[in-house]
């Protein structure tokens, strides 16, 4: 399969509660990941983490199911069109 480049936008709703699992599933996937930027919003307990890509769709897939079974966490993906 051909690795694309792209972005996962992770939204953490409950960060005392997920905030170390994703983490963990993260670090799991660290291969694919070529940037990470994270913004703790304290105020409402929450977090935003954009993470820049290249990989396969099979390996978004992956990630972004084991994050999307997260109770907190909300996960969003694209990939560029280009091979």
């Amino acid at each position: 399969m051909d690795r694309r480049l792209g972005f996962v936008g992770i939204i953490i709703e409950n960060r005392e509660q997920d905030a170390e699992k994703v983490n963990h599933i993260l670090s799991q996937h660290a291969d694919i990941i070529i940037a990470r930027t994270g913004i703790p919003y304290k105020e409402k307990h929450c977090a935003v983490i954009t993470l820049t890509v290249d990989a396969t769709t099979d390996e978004i897939g992956h990630l972004t199911g084991q994050l999307g079974q997260l109770p907190s966490v909300s996960v969003k993906s694209a990939l560029s069109k280009k091979k």
